[in-house]
């Protein structure tokens, strides 16, 4: 019972987590910088939404790695289910608690063209852009390659 109910959980904790990553990074920011004139605004509001993504990961995440952990079923044992949810974490965590807050301060501190400040900040931005893309990656593959706990009843096709 435990486990089929985990089963549901984890399936809604990796949709919530990988549908932000793709929702905001592919279509929500792309879309605001199409549509907004001022690139600075459009840059403020997708920093903004790609921390409340970070942190929507972050909780995912944690939730993820720690109910397999407590759960030791045969799945949450496997190494590579458990070693790319932790990984998806480090990287959220490498982008939330440290290129974000790089990023901010140097767009805070005001950019000019063509100065080191914007050589800087375009070198972290790539990064971070690099970062989220390997985690919308590795989410794509947790949520294509996703199976049900050994032993229970496929419940993927809803009666």
């Amino acid at each position: 019972m435990i486990v089929m109910l985990w089963q549901r959980v984890e399936r809604l904790l990796l949709t919530i987590w990988v549908g932000a990553l793709w929702s905001i990074g592919f279509l929500a920011v792309p879309a605001l910088f199409s549509i907004l004139s001022d690139r600075a605004l459009a840059g403020s509001i997708a920093g903004v939404l790609f921390e409340l993504v970070g942190y929507v990961g972050l909780v995912c995440g944690i939730l993820l790695w720690f109910g397999n952990w407590f759960l030791k079923d045969a799945r949450s044992l496997s190494s590579r289910w458990r070693k790319v949810i932790l990984l998806m974490l480090m990287l959220v965590a490498l982008g939330q608690f440290v290129l974000h807050p790089m990023v901010s301060e140097l767009r805070a501190a005001g950019l000019v063209q063509g100065s080191e400040a914007a050589a800087h900040f375009a070198k972290l931005h790539g990064l971070a852009s690099l970062v989220y893309l390997v985690v919308s990656l590795l989410g794509l593959g947790l949520v294509w390659f996703y199976q049900p706990f050994p032993g229970t009843r496929n419940t993927s096709s809803l009666p």
